[in-house]
């Protein structure tokens, strides 16, 4: 993977078996890179990404299943949406099982139904490039199909550019960079913590705003514990400064793995540095809940790599999904398709941050019944005041050093 371009991160999202590992799969084998196990992961992080691919599979009947009211197709756009995923690609995928096969009409069929939904969504058509391909075969996926001379390839419009073309791999290549939040504090949520032989405690995690470097002395809430960062890496090669976007891992001194893990959030211990939340006010959408949800209800939330049990202490006002007007003052309960205003509370300590801070700290998704019920973005947090915390040996010297 070359080194020059910006790192954009894609979340591929639609019905289950429409095809979303096979189309990967086969552009990243392409391209040279990857394993499978990467894939999978990426499916998971949504609301991490810049960028959703919505496959949907054009086969007989398959469309029909993915769109209809209980089909994930649909589901799976909102979400993105919601998520403040603004950008989208459309593949229309298994073409070759079309009747007839690669079939023009069918495509078009398509391409309209879902223009209609992702438009109701809050998705603006012209800016979404739409692309017939068969991930199993490879049509327009790196390279112009035969199959489909019909096809005179995607076009989107958008106030930072318009851009043209006709394969899948094109349209990802015309994804905008987002604007990397390197001015805001630091704020790296952590994906994993390593201990390695001869050098110690890994913490390992995406960094989502701020700067990371070597010799910085970074909190991590909510478990309070301040340290000196000895190294910065990604791919194993040392890094003199990690910005937005960087998955990287870096070794911390005198901090056992039993101290840190993930979920918990690094940041600068000088500039706004993280805090547990004792609570916090979000905007929640309820999707697909089959009863009536009440205060008290305490379903698990997944928040940038947190995953807490969380209770909605109050149902504050229930509003309009699209405009955000209040329809009702202290709701009884809520159900699936309502937006509200609601107060939540960890059930552990746990840092998340307003969505107008911290984007990436500020959206949530809500699972119970081992699916999303809600999804959520968060207007403002009631922060702990840390007590005494652990602050290491190492921690100490670097801050009188200063």
């Amino acid at each position: 993977m070359g080194k020059e371009k910006t790192h954009i991160n894609i979340v591929v999202i639609g019905h289950v078996d429409s095809g979303k590992s096979t189309t990967t799969g086969h552009l990243i084998y392409k391209c040279g890179g990857i394993d499978k196990r990467t894939i999978e992961k990426f499916e998971k992080e949504a609301a991490e990404a810049d960028c959703a691919v919505l496959i949907v599979a054009a086969g007989v009947g398959e469309f029909e299943a993915g769109i209809s009211k209980n089909g994930q197709t649909r589901e799976h756009a909102l979400l993105a949406y919601t998520l403040g995923v603004k950008q989208l690609i459309v593949g229309v995928n298994k073409m070759d099982s079309t009747e007839p096969p690669y079939s023009q009409k069918r495509y078009e069929e398509i391409v309209k139904e879902v223009s209609t939904y992702i438009k109701k969504i809050g998705y603006n058509p012209d800016t979404v490039a739409f692309v017939p391909i068969s991930g199993w075969n490879g049509d327009n996926m790196l390279e112009p199909s035969a199959n489909m001379p019909w096809f005179k390839g995607w076009k989107v419009t958008r106030k930072d550019g318009n851009a043209s073309g006709t394969t899948l791999l094109e349209a990802l290549d015309c994804i905008l960079p987002p604007t990397r939040p390197t001015d805001k504090p630091l704020r790296l949520p952590l994906q994993d913590v390593y201990k390695i032989g001869g050098i110690g405690t890994v913490p390992v995690g995406r960094v989502e705003t701020g700067v990371l470097k070597p010799g910085m002395v970074v909190t991590f809430a909510p478990v309070n514990v301040t340290t000196e960062v000895k190294s910065v890496e990604m791919h194993h090669e040392a890094l003199s400064e990690a910005l937005p976007g960087d998955n990287v891992g870096f070794n911390v001194k005198n901090v056992s793995v039993k101290d840190v893990r993930r979920g918990n959030v690094a940041g600068d211990s000088k500039n706004d540095p993280p805090m547990e939340a004792a609570g916090f006010t979000a905007q929640v959408i309820i999707l697909n809940h089959p009863g009536q949800i009440s205060a008290g209800y305490a379903p698990v939330l997944d928040c940038h790599t947190a995953h807490i049990a969380c209770k909605f202490a109050e149902l504050k006002e229930k509003i309009d999904r699209r405009s955000g007007k209040k329809l009702e003052d202290g709701p009884k309960f809520l159900k699936s398709g309502d937006a509200a205003i609601v107060d939540m509370v960890p059930g552990k300590p746990m840092c998340v941050e307003s969505f107008s801070d911290y984007p990436p700290l500020g959206r949530f998704a809500v699972r119970d019944m081992r699916q999303t019920v809600a999804v959520g973005v968060i207007k403002a947090v009631d922060k702990k005041a840390a007590g005494a915390g652990k602050v290491t040996k190492s921690a100490q010297k670097a801050q009188k050093a200063k």
